[in-house]
């Protein structure tokens, strides 16, 4: 490898942070919370969506979505996230980060307004749309993940790189406190717009008509963030690791560097030559020495995402049901249905406001001092005790209810300062270059097949064991307080699992990866 080479590297594993790398943090935490918002204020509406198209005349309870329909509004769009983790990842490794990068904002932003523009004259007809635009919205999110996390780890130096992804990462708190906001806003407009009553006063006035523009509204909106930022997103320039390794255009990787980093770099020429052999051989994905080198690391990072995945979506998607189980947000019947929309958002507010967004920030402001494997560890291990201190005096919680919102909202706040910031930043770490979009694709599409366990299971599973107590059209299930015992269970075995992954603090990615053997002394290296 030619001293060009070794001293991209090197500027970017020691210079300064700079403007531009806070700048990459804004376009592309962007998307994240475009896709945080885009895929949980959907947990939002859906109550409102059975009062609407599900409704009932003479029933003692509001419409309900049947259990197929919530299934798959919800489910729809973390299968298409999962695909798209996989496709974009592979893409961003094939034909580079940049090349694919503003195609995943603008697909969301398109098929956000075409979730809230869902046509039709029935309610299967409006949720076939509906569940079509979400699957699409789901693939262009799934891209987000491997490419976002590559870009910013290529970009970051050594010592903050840590805190860069976590901030990326970290904009999905405010995506999901972003979701809870709109969601009051909107209902509390049309609440004061069109004042409706109870449903035990009168079940069909109960639900005003307007209220169909409510959810279409708050899904529509998700498009806002992702149209602002594309244009910049076109523009960032492809990472220097990428073009410098993968693409073997080490001057054009200078010449990029110093455009967006404040720094000339001269390269001392040198006559001596790597011997042959001296190289690292390129391996494929999953030939003998990736499997040697990196099997066990993959292994890790896939199975903790899918572990804590299971968790943490089961916990988002459904809150709404389990805060109605311990009575923290009245029966259905006493509420109109925009009254139980705005409910429903302050409950995810709050929580997110209290739990999730400290989580996140917590973990980007310490990953770099204490390291991933703590942070890791620590999370797993206080997700399990929380989830066992829920499970265990159930019923004392149903009597305490202030004491239940404090409980599960330190089980989010350690979900993020813990397990789900880590598991997105790792993948970025530790794989080669040309393999690293793909290998975090992968890694994270293990963790969404753990959402849709987690999502479509507990869907199920938190039925009330009395099939007389259970939501319209579900079987009996096996309650609240069973199903915590079981996410407990699933969180020890996401803390035995972060031991298969090795620590990057302090790393370089070439350290990392194992690469660095194909990077000779370090030549001279001039910031200016």
């Amino acid at each position: 490898m030619d001293s060009t080479v070794d001293t991209v590297l090197a500027t970017l594993d020691s210079t300064k942070t700079q403007w531009y790398h806070y700048k990459a943090v804004i376009i592309s935490g962007m998307g994240f919370f475009t896709d945080a918002y885009d895929l949980f204020c959907v947990s939002l509406v859906t109550k409102l969506l059975g009062r609407i198209y599900y409704h009932v005349p003479g029933s003692l309870k509001p419409g309900v979505l049947p259990p197929v329909a919530a299934a798959a509004i919800n489910g729809v769009a973390l299968c298409g996230t999962l695909l798209g983790q996989l496709f974009f990842g592979l893409l961003g490794d094939k034909f580079g980060r940049k090349k694919v990068y503003g195609f995943t904002l603008f697909l969301m932003a398109i098929c956000s307004i075409g979730s809230g523009l869902s046509f039709g004259s029935s309610p299967k007809a409006v949720l076939t749309t509906l569940c079509f635009f979400r699957f699409w919205l789901g693939f262009g999110i799934g891209g987000d993940y491997p490419l976002s996390a590559t870009i910013m780890a290529e970009y970051a130096n050594k010592r903050t790189r840590g805190t860069f992804i976590a901030a990326v990462f970290a904009m999905q708190g405010f995506g999901i406190l972003g979701g809870g906001v709109v969601g009051m806003g909107v209902s509390s407009i049309f609440r004061a717009l069109y004042a409706a009553p109870a449903y035990a006063v009168d079940p069909v006035g109960s639900t005003p008509p307007e209220a169909d523009y409510v959810w279409r509204i708050v899904l529509m909106l998700g498009a806002l963030p992702a149209v602002l930022t594309y244009y910049w997103r076109t523009k960032m320039p492809e990472t220097p690791r990428y073009t410098a390794l993968v693409a073997k255009n080490t001057e054009q990787a200078r010449k990029d560097m110093e455009k967006v980093i404040d720094i000339e770099i001269k390269v001392e020429k040198v006559s001596e030559h790597s011997p042959p052999g001296e190289n690292q051989e390129l391996f494929g994905l999953f030939s003998r020495d990736f499997l040697r080198r990196h099997g066990l690391h993959l292994l890790g990072t896939a199975s903790a995402w899918f572990f804590v995945d299971i968790a943490y979506y089961s916990q988002n998607l459904f809150q709404k049901e389990i805060f109605s189980a311990v009575g923290w947000l009245p029966p259905a019947k006493t509420m109109s249905a925009l009254d139980e929309i705005f409910k429903i958002s302050f409950s995810q507010f709050l929580i997110a406001l209290c739990g999730t967004v400290p989580g996140y920030w917590f973990t980007v402001l310490l990953i770099d001092r204490i390291g991933r494997f703590m942070i890791q560890t620590l999370g797993f291990l206080f997700m399990t005790i929380f989830m066992f201190a829920l499970a265990i005096p159930y019923h004392h919680w149903t009597l305490n209810k202030t004491g239940f919102l404090i409980m599960y909202g330190l089980t989010f706040f350690f979900a993020n300062f813990g397990p789900n910031s880590t598991t997105f930043i790792v993948p970025a770490e530790i794989f080669p270059a040309r393999l690293r979009s793909t290998c975090h694709g992968i890694s994270a599409a293990a963790g969404k097949a753990g959402a849709i366990v987690g999502a479509f299971g507990f869907l199920y599973a938190a039925q009330n064991q009395d099939k007389a107590k259970t939501d319209a059209g579900y079987p009996a299930g096996i309650g609240i307080r069973n199903s915590l015992f079981i996410l407990g269970g699933i969180n020890m075995l996401g803390l035995l699992c972060t031991f298969l992954v090795p620590e990057a603090k302090g790393k370089s990615l070439e350290e990392m990866s194992k690469e660095d053997g194909q990077v000779k002394e370090i030549q001279m290296i001039e910031q200016v």
